[in-house]
């Protein structure tokens, strides 16, 4: 079955008299349930005892005890918000980080500028010094009437003084525009990383919703070799002598999960190391079985596959080519019936790798496996069922 928490919406897991969510709950005779300091004022309060929500009044005030059920869920739901504030703490941080980085760059830009422009200033200066000193030199001499002193020093005035070409000189503003890209853009890969983290956190989430799956060898292709304890199965080289009832595939080496599920959400981890080719997700009850088979949602099969060694696609109508940074060694599959959604995850690196939206279930899902062919020994390696590891 699928788990007990999905049957609790988010409302349910809040106390009706805080309106939030519960810490060390407690529950009533009437059924309802609370925060057991949230009670204990309510009563308090009051001069009867009575259910805050259906106003039932109890002879005397009832033992509480906290509820351990609802305490867990409630823990589960403390952590999964804790989780998600965190990271938009962190992308505050980062926003906030690149804001001081950015205004420290600009304002050391700004002081080289300042310092440049004094250089300039100074030696333009001093430039203006020399020439009024030669100007004030010329004014005397031009009133001179030593004509031979003048010979003298005529070679000299008729030397312009050395100075810069001003016409080329500019000052080296900041380029906001520049820093401001370079910015943004270290700030874009800080919040790649952040954004990463997020299906890890969503996978820490749906791994509370795990199953126990254990292959079902009535449905299984009569290639395929299954383990005495139904959590095994790889391709064998000869067939074997099995009765052709309806649910077993005929053809495509192919078996299912025993239990169906047709409400809620389940999840369950698939071991696929040492494999050049497999397919894992979710079929309907109905679907064919027998023959050639299409996988497709249309047929009723929700499902990701390896090919070809390195082809990762999802089996869309048409196949939607996956590109994924590595090999998945274990692959998480979640189902949630009611929103129509089929998700598949890299377990290992903790990553979301394809995911049906807005499908329409209207009978029971059953997990989906599919082997491939042995290859001659080189896709023998058994796709296996393993337990879900909780953080």
């Amino acid at each position: 079955m699928a788990s007990s928490s999905s049957l609790l919406s988010e409302d349910q897991l809040q106390c009706s008299i805080c309106l939030d969510v519960f810490t060390d709950p407690v529950s009533t005779p009437c059924g309802h349930n609370f925060c057991m300091v949230c009670l204990r004022k309510y009563w308090n309060s009051s001069s009867h005892c009575q259910c805050p929500v259906c106003k039932r009044e109890f002879p005397q005030r009832p033992e509480l005890s906290i509820n351990t059920f609802i305490s867990g869920l409630a823990k589960i739901r403390e952590k999964e918000e804790a989780d998600s504030v965190e990271i938009f703490r962190a992308l505050v941080r980062c926003i906030e980080r690149s804001q001081a980085e950015l205004l420290e760059v600009m304002e050391e830009k700004q002081k080289a500028a300042e310092r440049q422009a004094e250089e300039l200033i100074k030696e333009l200066e001093q430039e203006i010094t020399e020439l009024k000193r030669r100007d004030t030199e010329l004014e005397q001499i031009s009133h001179t009437e030593d004509h031979l002193h003048l010979l003298q020093i005529y070679p000299s005035l008729c030397r312009p003084p050395h100075t810069k070409n001003w016409t080329d000189v500019s000052v080296n503003t900041p380029l906001s525009v520049e820093s401001l890209r370079r910015a943004l853009s270290q700030l874009q890969e800080h919040l790649t990383q952040e954004m990463e983290k997020i299906p890890e956190i969503k996978l820490k989430r749906i791994q509370q919703y795990a199953v126990d799956v254990t292959l079902d060898p009535d449905t299984a292709n009569p290639n395929l070799i299954l383990s005495d304890d139904g959590k095994q199965v790889k391709h064998g080289d000869k067939q074997q002598k099995l009765p052709d009832n309806p649910e077993r595939f005929s053809r495509a080496t192919c078996v299912l999960g025993k239990e169906g599920f047709s409400s809620g959400r389940f999840y369950y981890e698939v071991q696929v190391s040492g494999k050049t080719g497999w397919t894992l997700g979710v079929t309907r009850e109905s679907s064919n079985r027998k023959g050639r088979i299409t996988l497709s949602p249309e047929d009723g099969y929700w499902t990701v596959c390896l090919w070809n060694e390195t082809e990762y696609e999802a089996l869309e109508s048409p196949p939607v080519l996956l590109s994924l940074k590595q090999a998945p060694q274990k692959v998480g599959v979640f189902v949630d019936y009611e929103e129509g959604l089929v998700s598949f995850y890299d377990v290992e690196v903790r990553s979301h790798i394809y995911s049906f939206t807005g499908q329409s279930f209207t009978e029971k899902l059953y997990p989906f496996f599919h082997t491939g062919l042995n290859d001659g020994g080189k896709n023998s390696a058994p796709l296996i069922i393993t337990p879900v590891q909780h953080d």
